[in-house]
């Protein structure tokens, strides 16, 4: 059996499959751990692993395959992934991003290799790009990649049909490049200042307004003045990191996901693509931003599909 982890800086998501063309069962999800001591989140993963071992009727000594999904950035200690992740460890911008934890790092695959051995962990974006191209609305395509707008921002990268990683598994973290001036001083949980993350992140945008994405992108789509011009800025800034990404790497296609985008599809998906269109056309004809193929499954196939 194989266990299947998302995690991400809201959730934690643990499903069973007996193979990559087994279906998902048993999925659980959590919030995300974030007190005790800096390996709470691999203790949540193993805890949730043997409850839903328990209610499948499953014995936990079979799990010998663990692939992990996870938010990111990743630093390696004794070459096993660390996750340096601004909206889970509370000290790489310090108290006033209001997380209840010091944590530098969080110790994820270590306690995982311990006890089942062959475990895979990579950033969430990544593994949900493989998954798009195996499953979903990627199939086929060499150059693409996938986006992620929820709690915060992240990007798997395709180019001529590989994906790429970097040296730490990192590449793709567009969410914290800049693409605007920084008039705001709005605080990423990386310790920058006007980021992407910080400016339209889910957890920035109740930081900056005082109110939730939902609450903020429903008032927008029934057309309040005020909030209708907030939440324009915010995709014009989104989707001026998609333009970056589509004429550095000459792609042909990104699929989107996350909670904000699934929530929101209707009234962000053609702001998003307005900012691709006409600009550069030898670079930016014909490629279009779609919804992730896989829907909001797509963080748990992500998981399976680094199994295969």
């Amino acid at each position: 059996m194989r266990a299947c982890v998302d995690i991400g800086g809201t959730k934690v998501a643990v499903s069973l499959s007996a193979s990559s063309d087994a279906p998902l069962v048993g999925r659980r999800s959590e919030p995300t751990a974030k007190t005790g001591e800096n390996d709470a989140v691999a203790v949540q993963i193993m805890r949730m692993i043997d409850e839903i071992c328990a209610e499948q009727g499953v014995d936990p000594a079979t799990i010998d395959r663990v692939g992990v999904s996870s938010t990111g950035p990743f630093e390696l200690r004794d070459g096993l992934v660390e996750l340096a992740t601004p909206n889970i460890c509370g000290g790489i911008a310090g108290p006033s991003r209001g997380l209840p934890n010091s944590w530098m790092t969080a110790i994820v695959e270590a306690p995982l290799v311990k006890r089942f051995g062959n475990v895979r962990v990579e950033n969430d974006a990544v593994a949900a790009l493989e998954a798009e191209r195996h499953w979903g609305a990627l199939k086929g395509l060499d150059n693409c990649a996938y986006a992620t707008w929820s709690t915060g921002v992240g990007v798997g990268l395709c180019v001529d049909g590989k994906a790429l990683r970097g040296k730490n598994g990192n590449a793709g973290h567009a969410g914290h490049s800049f693409v605007v001036d920084d008039a705001t001083g709005a605080l990423c949980g990386c310790g920058n200042h006007g980021d992407v993350e910080a400016l339209v992140g889910g957890n920035s945008i109740g930081h900056r307004f005082g109110q939730s994405a939902a609450d903020l992108f429903s008032a927008a789509s029934v057309g309040d003045p005020k909030a209708l011009e907030t939440a324009e800025a915010l995709c014009r800034v989104f989707g001026r990191m998609l333009y970056n990404m589509v004429i550095i790497l000459d792609l042909q296609r990104i699929s989107l996901g996350g909670s904000v985008f699934w929530h929101h599809q209707d009234f962000v998906l053609p702001r998003l693509q307005a900012q691709i269109d006409g600009r550069l056309l030898p670079l930016t004809r014909g490629v279009m931003l779609v919804p992730a193929g896989l829907g909001d499954k797509v963080g748990d196939y992500a998981a399976l599909a680094l199994l295969d």
